[in-house]
Parts: C-alpha cells; sequence; structure tokens
C-alpha cells in the first residue's frame, strides 16, 4: 500500500493538545459543496507560489493536472470501494482542459467528484448495513483483498458489491477471532459504517478544498500541503501551548489512523506498547469508559477523541504493526502529561562487561532528540538547556570515569534543531563545515562548525537506524564524511528536504477572507561529501542484519519523494579512516550466534512481510492457523533470547504485570544493538588505530 503523509499530521506533530479546537461537526447539504471567491483566489496563490518557491520546479501543464486528477480520486478512494470505471471515466472527460481550470482557479471539477463521491458512500453504507442482516459462512475458501489501491477501478456495482461482501465478512471476522460475540460485532459494524457516512456528510466546502489541493501539492512532493484557516488556527494554538498529550504523530492511512512516531519523554513512547506503524482502532475515556470504534474515521475526530486534560486516562485500543491485519489487539491506557524538555534531554552509561573487550570501558550517549530551549535562550538565560550542552557535560562525565570510547545513540532520533546538529558535530571535529543547504534558486549555503578545537577526539561510533532522520542524518552524515568515527545499524529515514510556512495572504493586497497557509519545500540538505541525505539517508559503514529486510520504510516508502542527488562537495578535509571489512566481519561472526540479533532480524523479516501482504483468508480456520503462527513466530524467538540472558519472559498481555520485570525485559532489548556498537568499537581500539587516537581535549 502506497505511504501518504496527512496534512493534519503537521498539527498533530509533536503532541495531542488538550484544548478541543474543533467545531462541532453538522451535516452539510450537498448544495453547499460548491467553491466560493475565496477559494478560488487561494487556489490561483498557491499555484503562483508553487511554480515559484517550490524546490522541485512545478509546471502546471496537461500531464500534472492529470496526475493531480489521479492522485484527488485515490486520496478519496484509495481501496478502489466507492467508484466505478465509469464514474472515472467521466471525470477524466469533464477535466480535459482540467491544467486551464486550475491555472483560473476554476474548481467545479473537484467539487463534483466529491459530490459523487459522498453519494457513492451513501450506497456502499447501505449496502453494507444490508450484509449486516444476513450470515457469513466462514468454512469457504475465499479472500480479501484490503490492499486495493493497484486494483483497478469496478466495472460495475455487481463488482463492487462483492468487494463490500468480502470486506464487511473481514470486519466480522477479525471481531470474532477477537472474541466479540454476534450482537456485539453487528452493533459495532453498524456503528462503524454509519459513521462513516455521517463523518462524510460533515465535510464542508473548505475541507473538500483542503483536500484536493492537498492532492494537489501531493502531487509533486509528499512534505508540501495545504492549511486551511482552520486548521492554520489549531497550528497556531498547538504551537502556543505547553506540550501536553500522550506525545505522538498521527497519519490517516486509508480507514485507519496510524502512529507515525512517538515523542521522546512522551506517555506513548514511555509506555513501551506504542510503536511507529501500529493502527489506533478505538479511543476510551479514564480507567473504565466504554471503547469507542475509530476505524474509518477522520484523522481530525480521532485527535478530538484522544485529547484531554493533564493528568487525565485515556485507553488506546492499538493494533501492532506486527500483527498485520488480524484480530490481535492490546489496550494500552495512558496518563496524558507534560512533556518537558527534561524528558528528551540526553543520558549516558557504560558499558564495561565486553566479551572482546579485554578490560575496555565503553561510554553510551543516548540522544532521543536535537533540542534547544530557544525560549530561555531569547530570554538571555546564559544556562538554557541544548543538546550539545548537555553531551558537553556528558563526555567530561563520561571521560573522568576512563571510558575508552563513545558510542553516540541516534536510534529513534527524529531530528529537531539544526543548529544543535551543527554545533554537536562540532564537539568532535575542528573548524570546518557540516551541511550544506541549497533552496529553489540553485543557492548554497554551508552551516559550519566555527568553534576551534574539540570536546572529545577519542575512538566514536555513531548508532541509527531506520527512524534516525533529519538532524540525526545531517551529524551522522558529517561523521562519517570526515572519518571521524564508525556508523553503525540500518540505512537511516531518508528525510533531507527543508519546509516552511508560507501565509498565503501576503500574496494577495487588499480586504478578503484568510486564505490559509502553504507547508512549502524549499531547501535540500547535502553533505559535505555532496550527495544528499534525501531518500537514500545515510548508509553505515557496519550494517546491522534487520537492514536486509528494510524494503518499504521512510522517505523510500512516500509517493514523490524527491529524488537522490548530489551537488559539488564543500571543502573539509578527512581526520581519519576505519577498517570498515575487517571490523564488519568481526561482528558478523558474533551476530550469526546472537539469540538477540535473531530475534531483532525475525522481526524485521515478519514486519516486511506484513507490509508486503494484499489479502486475507476468510476462512476461519485458516486465519486462526496465520494468526497464531505470526503470534508464534514474534514470541518464541524474544522469548529465547531473554532466556539466553537469564531473563524469565513477561507476558505484556497478561492481566497482571510485574512492571519491574517488563521494564528489565524492554531494556534487554533496546541494548542488543548497542551492546554490538560498543564491541565494534572495542574491535576498532584494540585494531590500533583507536590506541592512537590523540587523547580527550575538553573545552569550554
Amino acid at each position: 500500500m502506497r505511504q501518504r503523509l496527512s496534512l493534519f499530521s503537521l498539527v498533530v506533530a509533536l503532541c495531542l493538545m488538550p484544548t478541543a479546537v474543533l467545531a462541532t461537526p453538522h451535516t452539510v447539504p450537498l448544495s453547499e459543496l460548491f467553491p466560493d471567491p475565496g477559494q478560488t483566489k487561494a487556489a490561483i496563490v498557491i499555484n503562483k507560489v508553487l511554480e515559484r518557491y517550490h524546490y522541485r520546479k512545478v509546471t502546471l501543464d496537461n500531464a500534472f493536472a492529470k496526475d493531480v486528477l489521479t492522485r484527488y480520486l485515490d486520496d478519496l478512494d484509495p481501496n478502489r470501494a466507492f467508484f466505478q470505471a465509469r464514474d472515472v471515466e467521466r471525470f477524466e472527460n469533464g477535466a480535459r482542459h482540467f491544467d486551464e481550470n486550475l491555472r483560473r482557479g476554476e474548481l467545479d471539477v473537484p467539487f463534483d467528484i466529491f459530490r459523487v463521491y459522498r453519494m457513492r458512500v451513501d450506497e456502499r453504507v447501505a449496502y453494507a448495513l444490508k450484509l449486516l442482516d444476513q450470515q457469513f459462512d466462514f468454512s469457504r475458501s475465499e479472500t480479501y483483498a484490503f490492499d486495493s489501491s493497484e486494483t483497478p477501478w469496478a466495472k460495475d456495482s455487481a463488482e463492487l458489491d462483492d468487494r463490500w461482501r468480502r470486506r464487511v465478512k473481514n470486519d466480522y471476522l477479525t471481531l470474532k477471532l477477537a472474541d466479540k460475540s454476534d450482537s456485539e460485532i453487528r452493533d459495532r459494524l453498524r456503528k462503524r459504517y454509519e459513521g462513516l457516512a455521517r463523518r462524510i456528510h460533515q465535510f464542508n466546502g473548505g475541507d473538500v478544498f483542503q483536500a484536493f489541493m492537498n492532492a494537489y501539492t501531493g502531487t509533486i512532493e509528499p512534505h508540501t500541503s495545504y492549511m486551511s484557516p482552520s486548521t492554520s488556527e489549531n497550528f497556531d494554538i498547538s504551537m502556543k501551548l505547553s506540550l501536553e498529550g500522550i506525545g505522538a504523530v498521527l497519519r490517516a492511512d486509508n480507514e485507519y489512523t496510524v502512529v507515525q512516531s512517538t515523542v521522546p519523554g512522551g506517555p506513548a513512547r514511555d509506555s513501551g506498547q506504542v510503536h511507529a506503524g501500529d493502527q489506533i482502532v478505538g479511543v476510551a475515556q479514564g480507567l473504565d469508559g466504554s471503547m469507542e470504534d475509530v476505524v474509518g474515521w477522520r484523522l481530525e475526530d480521532v485527535v478530538e477523541k484522544i485529547r484531554g486534560p493533564k493528568g487525565s486516562v485515556v485507553r488506546l485500543q492499538i493494533m501492532p504493526k506486527s500483527s498485520g491485519s488480524t484480530a490481535h489487539t492490546r489496550e494500552v491506557p495512558l496518563v496524558r502529561n507534560e512533556i518537558k524538555l527534561e524528558d528528551q534531554a540526553a543520558k549516558s552509561y557504560v558499558v564495561d562487561k565486553l566479551s572482546n573487550g579485554a578490560g575496555l570501558k565503553i561510554g553510551v550517549i543516548e540522544i532521543p532528540a536535537f533540542y534547544r530551549d530557544f525560549e530561555a535562550e531569547s530570554a538571555g538565560r546564559s544556562n538554557f538547556r541544548s543538546t550539545t550542552r548537555d553531551v558537553r557535560a556528558l563526555i567530561k562525565t563520561l571521560t573522568s570515569e576512563g571510558v575508552n570510547g563513545i558510542v553516540i545513540d541516534l536510534r529513534g532520533n527524529g531530528g529537531g534543531s539544526l543548529a544543535e546538529a551543527t554545533s554537536l558535530t562540532g564537539l568532535f571535529i575542528d573548524l570546518g563545515p557540516v551541511v550544506q543547504v541549497k533552496d529553489a534558486f540553485g543557492k548554497v549555503e554551508v552551516e559550519a562548525d566555527r568553534d576551534p578545537g574539540v570536546a572529545y577526539a577519542g575512538p566514536l561510533a555513531v548508532l541509527v537506524d531506520r527512524e534516525s532522520a533529519s538532524a540525526s542524518e545531517i551529524f551522522a552524515a558529517a561523521i562519517q564524511d570526515y572519518g571521524r568515527g564508525l556508523i553503525i545499524g540500518e540505512p537511516t529515514f531518508g528525510k533531507g528536504t527543508v519546509q516552511t510556512l508560507i501565509d498565503l495572504n501576503r500574496y494577495v493586497p487588499g480586504d478578503h477572507d484568510d486564505l490559509g497557509r502553504l507547508r512549502l519545500t524549499m531547501a535540500e540538505f547535502f553533505r559535505i561529501s555532496g550527495g544528499s541525505t534525501q531518500l537514500r539517508g545515510v548508509e553505515p559503514d557496519i550494517r546491522f542484519p534487520t537492514a536486509e529486510y528494510m524494503t518499504k520504510h521512510g522517505e523510500r516508502s512516500l509517493d514523490n519523494a524527491l529524488p537522490w542527488t548530489r551537488i559539488d562537495p564543500a571543502n573539509f578535509k578527512k581526520v581519519g579512516a576505519v577498517p570498515f571489512d575487517r571490523l564488519g566481519q568481526l561482528s558478523a561472526d558474533r551476530i550469526a550466534n546472537n539469540f538477540g540479533f535473531k530475534m531483532l532480524a525475525e522481526r524485521s523479516k515478519l514486519m516486511r512481510d506484513v507490509e508486503e501482504q494484499k489479502s486475507l483468508s476468510l476462512r476461519e480456520s485458516d486465519r486462526r492457523a496465520e494468526d497464531d503462527a505470526r503470534e508464534r513466530r514474534f514470541k518464541d524467538d524474544q522469548d529465547r533470547f531473554l532466556r539466553s540472558q537469564g531473563i524469565t519472559p513477561v507476558d505484556e498481555d497478561a492481566d497482571q504485570i510485574d512492571e519491574d520485570a517488563l521494564d528489565a525485559q524492554r531494556d534487554a532489548i533496546s541494548r542488543i544493538e548497542v551492546d554490538e556498537a560498543a564491541r565494534i568499537l572495542a574491535d576498532e581500539i584494540q585494531l590500533g588505530r583507536g590506541s592512537n587516537a590523540p587523547r580527550a581535549v575538553m573545552r569550554n
């Protein structure tokens, strides 16, 4: 299934705010679903801004307009569940001059498409409700294609009827496998389908315009999006309030709300039970509130359900990514809380029991985000918190403890302040460039470390994974290009573009309605060696085996992502070289017999298999066998690893859980990769390069 970034993931980007700012929804008559003059004006301005300022040069010609139309239809109906082939043919015939229409801001075609879409939703929901009055035979051998994004549009209503019969049957079977009663299943599904129609009826003209304009911007690349005036207002409120909520970035994927990432120090990440790729299928308030099914809901409505005041409880029904589209779910209670800067702060520890270490001690510095207290800095407080300041202090502590090398752990670090990525690099190199930034007009600026001296000059490694993005990639790339340290782990996310918010009202003089804002991609990051971090990310010097199964992840999985490219390298001088081949072979030999890495590799393979699956059996016995096999496959390798570490496995789904034992279990799993990174660094030291490195030098 193609991955897309939702506009509203911007609004909830770091948290889910406690203040309810969404208007109470109401049914919108079809007669109101027509474009207004303000939207026409906004469309003209958006096109001009995109053509002039977007990093990827945009020409609104006939070919591009056709792509926009295709994208809009796919966004409305990604699973080909509502429109018929004849509908699409009519839309395409009516859009023969779509490029000219859009250039003039004429929006009749997208609004007409949405009105038809709403009618088709009503038809399908009525049919689904009718199916709920029937019985289902789960002994038949047939399948349900839950990902039909590449399937041709249905040729007639009979073909759509069959797709919906299988869909409703699958929805019923999924709940049946979760041990729900017949009456409970039918009631829940009835509410789900009626809710789908109700939410589509709540779309107003502004919602339709925003949906279309995001199909327009998404045709260019995935990080450019339009914010309507109401969405802009929500965004402003979220930026002004403290980080209070569950600490999660959510996006819409077909009819599901998916966790895109979790925030360091937030309740979601701290729970250890909410992960990127998990689907939120239900939301309940308090410790005993009833669970409300949210499959098929608009993302904004799910967010509003999850919002709440600090200290209150929200319960999420999660379908883990590892379970695929089966019945396995877990209920996760979270206490909404303020996410403070210190919760995201870097921290350190020492690894001193290395099988290959011969008494060596390796310091580990975990950096969950690139943070900087801009408010305290602007207020003139000299002791404001920042990643660089905290890491400098940690380096001083580790060197005083006599560590022989340091591992910087950037796993799961989604980025943050560019200034911090630059200054952090400066702790490990002397004066020099760190990253190049090229804007839409071809101008290249170099961000450089201008502070002489280093804070640490000893053996260094950087541990990254598929979730390390943006600022993390800038830091890792600079360390790699300088030859300052080893990069270990998985290829990183590949987010190498820069966005800015543009107020569209500034381009239209005089009094007029609010036109909203555009989040625009206007620059790209390039390594000092010349290659971009975009799309490919940073390739580690030593790959862990989990990387083998990364087929669709990060920027690589997004529609219309900007390609990798390169510019001239900056003027810099390498400071070292590392014997990657020898170190890689030593690591591979250890990993081959490591139960922990066998477990992680099996998990990655399982995730890949889940992502590539497009259909499910509708025979109950097959589904139960498939579900049980997947769960056994996931659990057996984990239990084997834990027992090898002298840890008794904890069942996370049990009614009574020993939290201390569960924390020990999670900590052991999180240490698998970092412990091997420490062993690799110990190998480097013992091979000689590290022992000849200059002594650590501290600077004030």
